[in-house]
């Protein structure tokens, strides 16, 4: 066997180690947690603890429903608050948007992404919670709070700025970038024919937007958005800043709660015993969650959903 068949092979050896060392690591962390969670799930049930909304550290008594509840409920609402206005950015950036301007404008969006979630989360306590608790909280409790059936949603019992809505607002801001990017890319590869031909009909330049062009990335916006809502799920600092940590039944908007992660990142120093074994089944929940929106949004965007 020759030196450059040698060669040859041991790189593909290398490169073989390092992709197998990467399916280990995630292995590890599964069973890791896995084996961790086995008291909580053994004493409680996986059922019980999934749904039950007790978590009381005096009688050992500790339930994920809310946590789960809290943590979806951030996820939809950034992704409700953040998709419209990264579309709407890669819109502007790849149609609208001088050429000679889109490279700054475009790292700037990036750079977005590239900032630190606990500088996130410091910015959301110190500067926007208070900002919403003057000035967007009332106005909204006093045109959405007056709505039949979902008006209570919208008022609260509890002055302050840290909040589920504060905490969603955050998300937002840090999962725009990721869509918009995805977009971006999406639009650049919508073939330049449809849209000419679009345009050859007289179509305008909204017309050709809103009929050829998200229809054809559709699949590419939703990968995005599941992506980028990977990140919400599983996002720690900034959402421990402004959400609150509140184990208590959730009567509004504007009041303080808790999802996985602010209860991870506020607890687990001081936990022991079932509460510790709890927060790691909380984490394994997290954990799949995680992976199954990561293999979801891949799919959406290989099209092969």
């Amino acid at each position: 066997m020759s030196k450059a068949r040698y060669l040859n092979l041991g790189f593909k050896s290398l490169t073989f180690l390092a992709s197998l060392s990467v399916l280990a690591i995630i292995a590890g962390i599964f069973v890791c947690l896995l084996w961790e969670s086995l008291p909580a799930l053994r004493h409680f049930g996986i059922f019980k603890f999934l749904f039950t909304a007790d978590w009381n550290y005096a009688q050992e008594s500790f339930g994920a429903l809310r946590p789960l509840t809290g943590t979806a409920l951030t996820t939809f609402l950034a992704l409700l608050f953040a998709a419209p206005v990264a579309v709407g950015t890669a819109i502007f950036l790849t149609e609208l948007c001088p050429h000679r301007l889109r490279g700054a404008f475009g790292t700037a969006v990036e750079l977005l992404a590239a900032i630190p979630s606990v500088i996130y989360g410091m910015w959301g306590l110190f500067v926007f919670a208070p900002f919403l608790e003057a000035s967007v909280q009332p106005l909204i409790g006093k045109t959405l709070g007056l709505l039949p059936l979902i008006g209570f949603f919208f008022q609260s019992k509890l002055a302050g700025g840290v909040n589920v809505f504060t905490a969603s607002l955050v998300l937002a801001v840090m999962i725009t970038p990721f869509i918009a990017s995805v977009t971006r890319d999406a639009f650049n590869q919508v073939p330049a024919t449809l849209k000419e031909s679009a345009r050859g009909l007289g179509a305008t330049q909204w017309e050709t937007i809103r009929q050829v062009q998200i229809p054809y990335s559709r699949q590419a916006i939703g990968g995005g958005a599941i992506i980028a809502m990977g990140r919400a799920l599983g996002e720690t600092m900034a959402v421990a800043y402004v959400i609150g940590n509140r184990h208590a039944p959730l009567d509004s908007l504007f009041a303080p709660y808790a999802t996985i992660t602010s209860v991870l990142a506020n607890e687990f120093n001081e936990a022991a015993g079932l509460q510790l074994s709890s927060l790691f089944t909380l984490a394994l929940a997290l954990f799949l969650a995680n992976f199954l929106a990561l293999y979801l949004g891949k799919k959406l965007l290989k099209k092969e959903l």
